[in-house]
């Protein structure tokens, strides 16, 4: 039984290790069968071909544009303060914040009942000043005729002495008639001395007097000074802003009442790097008809303005860095002062650069350039300046190829590519980043458009529209509202 059930196991591994032989053998042949049948060109593997945007490399001169954030401030600020103490006892009706006021036009008014009761005497005063004036001038003229008529007698007495002594030489006076007359000589000359001292007061009198009148005509001044400080005068056109007080409130003298605040004559202040600035300057100043455009973001729309008269600080501050430059804003409408707007300058042209996308060049200016047979090959360019979503840079050996708009970790040297889309020029992708700082001359059919597309929009609110038609009215126009007004409407 042993040695049969041995047979009948080792019939059963035969069995089995020929079956799997068998299946082998069949899978061998069937895999030989399927290489036999397929033709030549499709037994090679397909090279993955990537799909690419490309731009191409075009030289040529560039205006690269300075951007920097501003803050935009009122020239004309005035600080309406109380010259005298007192109560507050009119005001201008309303006096509130953001209410407008002219030049010329009383704000507010402190009591003036103490102004007014020393005006009146200061005016009293120098009335008595004046009456003692005339009294000191008409004493003056008495002492002098005084002392006219006092030399008078004592020439009088001088010749009565004289007559008496050549009387006395001829042996016919007497000694004691002689004496008489020598005394009443020198009486009379002691008496011209006293009415030459009484004229010399007299005129000191009249010295003081007019002295005095003097002060009283100052005072006076003074007083109406005083009279005039309780009325608070704006100076100029304006605003009312930081208003502090209200009517029968009590003041001190240099208290706060309001501020006055001309939103006409505003100004952008802001700040630049030293490199910047040294980009932007001639000759060691920065010019002064360089134009900045400032706009002011509103969510769906911008409020556009040029500027003129750029200035430079000539300090720099403690703890502070870089420029801080100023310029005047020629059309505020829509802007107040405190808006953080975005300053645009343009430099002076570069020639010989290329504008690309910032996502064609690498941090180190490496791009990657479509070669022939379509292979991307790597090189470098030389990066001049960052513009936003673009890049200035110097290529002279790439002139005209075609280099990757987008670059991506999966690209790389020796990769086969397909074009399926070439990317628009840069500064045509940014030309409305570029321009913002340049005017445009419009020609009377273009500004004609424009001005039809504004008065079409119905979604535009009046105040808009109004400010919109006065910019295109000018001769040259800001070309980020050209540029605002075809975006609105699909231009």
């Amino acid at each position: 039984m042993g040695f049969v059930r041995s047979a009948l196991i080792g019939i059963m591994l035969g069995a089995l290790t020929l079956g799997a032989l068998g299946w082998a053998g069949v899978s061998i042949w069937s895999a030989i069968s399927a290489m036999s049948e397929d033709d030549t060109p499709e037994r090679n593997r397909r090279e993955v071909v990537t799909a690419v945007n490309a731009v191409t490399v075009s030289l040529g001169s560039e205006i690269p544009v300075i951007e920097a954030f501003g803050t935009l401030r009122s020239t004309r600020t005035l600080e309406l303060r109380a010259a005298s103490a007192g109560q507050i006892v009119n005001v201008t009706d309303p006096f509130r914040d953001g209410v407008r006021v002219a030049g010329g036009e009383m704000v507010a008014r402190i009591d003036p009942a103490e102004a007014e009761a020393a005006l009146a005497t200061a005016q009293a005063d120098l009335t008595e000043a004046e009456a003692d004036l005339r009294d000191a001038a008409l004493g003056l003229e008495l002492a002098k005729d005084d002392l006219t008529v006092t030399q008078e007698q004592a020439d009088l007495r001088a010749q009565a002495l004289a007559r008496q002594n050549d009387l006395g030489a001829r042996g016919v006076g007497s000694a004691a008639a002689v004496e008489t007359a020598a005394l009443a000589a020198a009486q009379a000359r002691q008496a011209v001395v006293s009415r030459r001292q009484a004229l010399a007061q007299a005129e000191a009198r009249l010295d003081q007097a007019g002295t005095a009148r003097e002060r009283a005509r100052i005072a006076l001044g003074e007083a109406a000074r005083l009279l005039q400080d309780t009325s608070v005068i704006a100076p100029f056109d304006g605003v009312l802003s930081d208003v502090a007080v209200v009517r029968g409130g009590l003041v001190a003298r240099n208290d706060l009442l309001a501020r006055l605040v001309d939103p006409a004559a505003l100004e952008v202040a802001f700040r630049l790097s030293t490199a910047q600035f040294a980009r932007l300057t001639e000759r060691g100043s920065v010019p002064q008809d360089a134009v900045a455009s400032v706009s002011l973001d509103l969510g769906g729309s911008e409020l556009v303005s040029t500027t003129d008269r750029l200035r430079e600080s000539p300090v720099v501050g403690e703890g502070e860095s870089g420029r801080a430059l100023f310029a005047r804003l020629r059309d505020v409408t829509g802007f107040r002062p405190g808006d953080i707007v975005t300053v645009r300058l343009a430099e002076p042209p570069l020639p010989g650069v290329a504008r690309l996308p910032s996502s064609a060049v690498g941090a180190q200016g490496e791009v990657l350039v479509i070669g022939p047979e379509d292979r991307l090959e790597e090189a470098r360019v030389q990066i001049v300046r960052r513009q936003g979503n673009s890049v200035l840079v110097r290529a002279p050996a790439l002139e005209e190829a075609q280099i990757v708009a987008d670059r991506n970790p999966s690209l790389g040297a020796g990769l086969k590519v397909r074009i399926i889309d070439r990317a628009p020029q840069s500064n045509a992708r940014t030309g409305a980043d570029a321009v913002r700082g340049q005017m445009i001359d419009l020609n009377p059919e273009r500004r004609a458009a424009l001005m039809a597309l504004v008065r079409a929009d119905a979604n535009l609110p009046e105040q808009e529209r109004d400010r919109m038609l006065s910019i295109l009215a000018n001769t040259a126009v800001p070309a980020g509202i050209i540029d605002q007004i075809e975006q609105r409407r699909g231009g």
